[in-house]
């Protein structure tokens, strides 16, 4: 992968998406920690090669309809952007770089840094549900996790890092209401989640959501869900992760030490931020000749 890969090739490819997902920002700021979710869960699934945009098909189903995927948002974004890309370059832009690009303009515009974007990034053409498994899930704990990331070749340290995109962003209930209704067998409610934070979950996430309430009602991440700062980091210290895998970031003492330097340091988590997002999108990567260029986002190559 190399940064200024389309220079030549679509020499306003890093525009057009980034004109694209500016327009979905101004009408919905949330859209952003959407994208980088995208990003984030197409990579950690065979790799960042766009195989999460895939839809399924009578033969198949695809991994956006894996359970930890049907909550996703931003496709229509990157639809978007690849529709212009095709027009002006046709079958030049993956959609796995496409990805990539939008998960960076997307942190921009909340407040992230800049990154250069190392692209050359190629479609795949493999879609499965059931490798959504390889999802780190909200009830994880601090081994779990680290386990999860390092099958990624990332390390405590990125992950540390990437969890603070959960300072942006909202979650359904149903991803954490066990802790505030039946924790284990000896307390309904989680005796590591603040009280008072716990009450407030209460009332936006009541206990006996009906059906369709259960797979709609939202609430926000953070208190600033449209911003990206090192709030998440300190609210952990309050016990006020709203995930298990986000308060377990303090179960150990070098991840606890982490969250306590972003805590107080903004500007440090940020950069590592940064860091770990460029490492991210280089996991299990296609180059070259392997995989394709998809036409269509959504369809592989006939």
């Amino acid at each position: 992968l190399q940064v200024g890969f389309y220079r030549d090739k679509c020499p306003f490819a890093e525009a057009i998406i980034k004109d694209e997902v500016k327009k979905s920002f101004l009408e919905d700021k949330g859209i952003a920690a959407g994208i980088i979710r995208l990003q984030f869960h197409d990579c950690f699934v065979r790799g960042c090669d766009g195989s999460l945009l895939i839809d399924s098909t009578p033969e198949n189903q695809a991994e956006k309809d894996g359970s930890p995927n049907k909550s996703i948002r931003g496709l229509e974004v990157i639809d978007n952007a690849k529709a212009r890309l095709e027009a002006v370059c046709m079958g030049v832009v993956s959609c796995a770089d496409i990805l990539a690009y939008a998960a960076r303009d997307s942190n921009v515009l909340s407040g992230g840094l800049y990154w250069d974007v190392p692209a050359g990034r190629r479609d795949g053409r493999i879609s499965r549900a059931a490798e959504t498994e390889d999802i780190p899930k909200p009830s994880f704990n601090l081994d779990q996790l680290i386990e999860f990331f390092a099958k990624k070749g990332l390390t405590q340290g990125d992950m540390v890092a990437l969890s603070g995109s959960h300072t942006i962003g909202r979650s359904h209930c149903f991803s954490f209401t066990v802790r505030l209704y039946n924790y284990n067998t000896k307390t309904m409610q989680d005796p590591n989640l603040d009280p008072h934070y716990a009450q407030l979950l209460k009332i936006e996430c009541p206990r006996f959501l009906q059906g369709i309430l259960n797979q709609t009602l939202v609430v926000a991440m953070n208190q600033s869900p449209f911003f990206m700062d090192s709030s998440y980091y300190g609210n952990l210290f309050k016990h006020a992760g709203l995930f298990n895998s986000d308060q377990s970031l303090l179960d150990s003492q070098t991840t606890a030490e982490q969250a306590t330097v972003y805590a107080t340091n903004d500007l440090a988590w940020k950069v590592d931020f940064a860091r770990a997002m460029i490492k991210l999108s280089q996991v299990q990567v296609l180059t070259e000749n392997q995989g394709e260029i998809r036409a269509n986002c959504r369809v592989i190559n006939p």
